[in-house]
């Protein structure tokens, strides 16, 4: 391959990972802004109506709050849908099969498809606003869960095609071993995070009245003790420590520059969100810090996840795809 084809090659690579990292961050805040939808109780502002808001495709009622938040949640959904699938046909009209960056592609793509079907169900089945059913918290768990692997795989996706990885890891290396039970433990600590938060959305502090609590049907109950219980802020300090235990073996063990970077990253990402976990108790888990403490815990995710990948990278050593100075670069990462 001649010179210019390499420079070619190694431009369109960096193009299609500064695309795939503009992916993951838009649909960040995708999540973060469905986040206030439930917290603000705007979940029904468009009706039991789904893809369309109030029966029709145009917002008809400028002035209803709770109709504008959902309509613009939905708007900016389905701007990520079409971004993530623009980034499947990139990826597949760049990379060959089998690659690493076309297969997180591909499992983005999966993931926005159920992650829009479970969104249309909570609209559908009216497990929104004020209801306080278990479906609705086992439903919130799964969407928790769509949630994560999705933006896991749009990040891979990105680190994959910035670092230049061709042997994608398989799933049993990514959950095996340490790092994996840490992963699954951030995943627990999430799902138990979004049923904490959905209580004390649906029962603020002023519920702890004896008279408030009483009137709570059995499965309202069950939500409320979840929360009185503190299993969320038990859980999570368990496997923050854990999960720091974990960053500090791997920064100790591994020569790998980009491993220690992570390493630390999760570090701090775990420090803050226990900081911030502890001050959105002290505020009672007002909204914005709601949204705040969802933040961090899905820079915490994509940290331990990127810090995963990066103990199983393989670096394609293809000078003739990404050229031998562009390899040393995408090593310093």
């Amino acid at each position: 391959m001649e010179a210019g084809d390499r420079q070619y090659q190694t431009g369109g690579s960096r193009a299609f990972a500064r695309f795939a990292w503009f992916v993951t961050a838009l649909t960040l805040a995708v999540i973060l802004w469905g986040a206030y939808v439930r917290a603000s109780g705007s979940g029904d502002g468009c009706g039991a109506h789904w893809p369309l808001c109030n029966g029709t495709a145009a917002l008809a009622v400028a002035g209803a709050t709770k109709t504008l938040v959902e309509f613009a949640h939905r708007a900016t959904s389905g701007v990520a849908f079409l971004l993530v699938v623009a980034l499947l046909v990139w990826a597949c009209r760049k990379y060959p099969r089998g690659h690493a960056v076309r297969a997180g592609a591909a499992l983005a793509a999966i993931f926005i498809v159920t992650e829009s079907l479970i969104g249309a169900g909570l609209v559908l089945l009216r497990l929104v606003a004020n209801d306080a059913s278990v479906a609705r918290a086992v439903y919130l768990s799964v969407h928790l869960v769509n949630t994560f692997v999705l933006v896991a795989a749009l990040a891979l996706t990105a680190w994959w095609a910035t670092v230049g990885e061709a042997s994608r890891p398989r799933l049993r290396e990514f959950l095996s071993g340490r790092v994996g039970v840490a992963v699954l433990g951030a995943l627990a600590v999430g799902v138990s995070g979004a049923v904490a938060a959905l209580g004390s959305t649906l029962f603020p502090e002023s519920a702890r009245a004896a008279d408030a609590v009483s009137n709570l049907s059995a499965a309202s109950r069950l939500l409320f003790s979840l929360r009185e219980y503190k299993l969320h802020p038990l859980l999570a300090v368990a496997v923050g420590a854990y999960v720091v235990y974990i960053a500090v073996t791997l920064a100790r063990t591994r020569v790998d520059a980009r491993v220690r970077r992570w390493s630390s990253v999760v570090v701090a990402l775990v420090v803050v969100q226990v900081c911030a976990g502890l001050l959105n108790a002290a505020l009672l888990a007002p909204v914005w810090m709601q949204i705040v403490h969802l933040l961090l815990a899905d820079l915490v995710w994509l940290a331990l996840i990127l810090l995963s990948a990066s103990s199983l990278t393989r670096i394609e050593a293809n000078a003739e795809e990404f050229g031998r100075a562009d390899l040393r670069q995408a090593v310093e990462i």
